[in-house]
């Protein structure tokens, strides 16, 4: 299995099979408009820019699993994003990405990278300590923990990499211009 078998909806409802990016290098990111991470939307669309032309697509795909940080319809979502943050990439319908409702394309990539910690710092030791209380076990399951979890996918349509939202933007456009 690759990125190339699944497919997800677009905001429109639309099928939009995901063979249509084979060959360019994919950045999945489940995203939230009301998170302390929102914010990232502007240093995603800054990647966009700068390698959409090299071959980077950056996937959309709003959750309100996390503390129900993405109320609205898919239209309000859009119309934030694309307001607030001007971006340009590729907005899919609002889903889950973890448990028994999840997009299949999340159960694949999260079989291929699981969480691996938050890293260090101010932001890490909050959400370790907020999942705590969620989720004793969080250390030791795939799940995804919070918005702006990235997988990013390789031109071959392999997962190359899994950034928590804690991760500096900075690390995951060098990990991205890698693959370009």
């Amino acid at each position: 299995m690759s990125l190339y078998d699944y497919s997800v909806k677009d905001r429109t409802g639309n099928e939009v099979s995901l063979e249509q990016y084979r060959g360019r290098v994919v950045l999945v990111v489940n995203t939230a408009t009301g998170c302390g991470f929102t914010p990232q939307y502007k240093e995603l669309e800054e990647m966009y820019e700068k390698y959409h032309d090299q071959g980077l697509e950056i996937l959309d795909i709003p959750c309100n699993q996390f503390a129900g940080q993405t109320p609205g319809t898919d239209e309000e979502i859009h119309e934030f994003c694309t307001l607030r943050y001007n971006t340009q990439f590729p907005q899919m319908k609002k889903s889950e990405v973890s448990g028994e409702n999840e997009l299949p394309l999340y159960t694949w990539l999260k079989s291929q990278k699981g969480f691996a910690g938050f890293g260090h710092g101010p932001m890490a030791l909050a959400m370790s300590a907020m999942l705590k209380k969620i989720d004793k076990d969080y250390k030791n399951n795939p799940a995804i923990k919070w918005n702006f979890t990235k997988f990013l996918v390789g031109r071959d349509g392999e997962v190359v990499e899994r950034f928590e939202p804690t991760e500096s933007m900075k690390k995951v456009e060098e990990a991205t211009a890698k693959q370009l």
